[in-house]
């Protein structure tokens, strides 16, 4: 792969790192001001609303400068979102001014991969950014549990540093250096020489050349299939993160520094699935993965009726006491997770070929993140709104893994659809031959 791929990796693990146990920290801040339960999904709203108010000029600002340089600078802007956050500004406009830096630097971190590696490798290298993705989401969800744990909180009032008064203001300042540090990174990133014409960034004209992109790779058979499974997977997926908290509360009786261990569960899951994929699947062969997201979705609503009171008992071990429930829990988890990174790395491999093909790098990531983050919010304002309405949240996990398992079913139906009409032409073309 070069040494230049594995400085992205670093860079991204970092940055990724910083993302997921900020987001702990910052539910628990929300807690501190004693803000309603439904406002918690909309931290990851105000997170991603950025990706889809910006998709149109993110794409085209990857594309003007080398894409380490880029990084550099929207990682200095999560710095900033952390900083802000930390000296009083409200944790929803604070956390939109980090998901403004991660909206600028995802056209960059992905557009590069095309830049950097010929087709044949995309599969693996997204394999491994995944996988690796995934070990900082369990490494930074647990370090955001850790830090605001009540062990924490007990240091943080012995030591009465400045500007710092609870356990997640705590974690919010180390998030601030990890942040940092993933931006020095950044630099040693290699120039790739990738060259693309003058960006436009007049408004109109940037919005009317934005919307042809996102027409074209719509319109393009394997594109659209490819789009559609990714869009709907980081919509369901930003959602399945709050999800798993309250299914830890309700079904295991665990709180919210616990609870988040559980989803880094999930995410050596999709790790232990993306490597696979990584290994076994060829970007020639990545539709074939499709069934395993209907098979996810449904797992997801079966899931939901689990309790931890049905299975009694446990083991030592390391000193602590570790129920049978929770073991069973996380091994559920584990093949959720497992089932998601399997299916989607060959899709997302396969969107950035496509991408890649039918246009520039920071435009087509520009586009996916346009579509991949509208389905963010939709699906998180719908589940705020499902939350102040009462719902519990059984009924919302099952409202969920069936929607998703139902939508998987629909784009496989589409996908075969596509083929029999290519199929169709073809024999037209070769009765006329003939």
């Amino acid at each position: 792969m070069g040494k230049g791929f594995y400085s992205i990796m670093l860079a991204q693990f970092l940055s990724s790192l910083a993302d997921n146990a900020l987001l702990i920290a910052a539910i628990a801040l929300l807690a501190t001001l004693n803000e309603p339960a439904w406002m918690t999904p909309l931290l990851k709203l105000f997170f991603v609303v950025s990706y889809v108010l910006f998709a149109a000029w993110v794409g085209i600002f990857a594309d003007t400068m080398p894409k380490g340089h880029v990084m550099f600078i929207t990682n200095a802007i999560k710095t900033f979102g952390c900083c802000v956050m930390l000296f009083g500004t409200h944790p929803l406009i604070a956390y939109g001014i980090v998901g403004l830096g991660a909206a600028a630097y995802s056209p960059a971190k992905y557009g590069i991969l095309t830049e950097l590696l010929p087709p044949e490798l995309l599969v693996k290298a997204n394999g491994w950014i995944e996988g690796l993705t995934v070990a900082s989401i369990i490494l930074g969800t647990g370090l955001g549990g850790f830090l605001i744990s009540p062990t924490v909180e007990h240091w943080v009032q012995g030591v009465h540093v400045w500007g710092i008064h609870n356990s997640a203001q705590a974690a919010i300042a180390v998030m601030i250096f990890i942040y940092a540090a993933a931006a020095i990174v950044n630099l040693f990133i290699p120039n790739t020489g990738a060259k693309y014409p003058k960006q436009d960034f007049r408004p109109v004209h940037t919005l009317i050349n934005f919307y042809k992109s996102c027409a074209l790779l719509w319109h393009d058979k394997l594109g659209q299939i490819s789009l559609s499974v990714t869009t709907l997977f980081w919509g369901a997926g930003a959602t399945l993160q709050f999800l798993v908290l309250t299914w830890a509360d309700h079904s295991l009786g665990l709180d919210l520094s616990k609870a988040a261990i559980l989803q880094g569960v999930v995410a050596i899951g999709i790790a232990i699935g993306a490597v696979l994929a990584a290994s076994l699947v060829s970007l020639r062969k990545s539709v074939d993965v499709l069934p395993l997201g209907v098979l996810m979705g449904f797992s997801v609503a079966l899931m939901s009726f689990y309790k931890g009171s049905w299975i009694p008992g446990g083991f030592d071990a390391f000193g602590f006491h570790v129920s049978f429930a929770i073991v069973i829990a996380c091994l559920m988890l584990i093949l959720v997770g497992m089932m998601a990174g399997f299916f989607v790395v060959p899709m997302n491999a396969l969107l950035q070929h496509r991408g890649h093909v039918l246009m520039s790098a920071g435009r087509s990531i520009a586009v996916q993140n346009f579509n991949e983050n509208s389905s963010i919010l939709i699906m998180l304002a719908v589940y705020s709104l499902l939350i102040k309405t009462g719902l519990g949240s059984v009924t919302i996990m099952v409202i969920f893994g069936c929607f998703v398992g139902f939508s998987m079913l629909g784009v496989i139906f589409k996908h075969r659809h596509n083929q029999s009409i290519e199929d169709s032409l073809h024999l037209i073309g070769e009765e006329k031959r003939h």
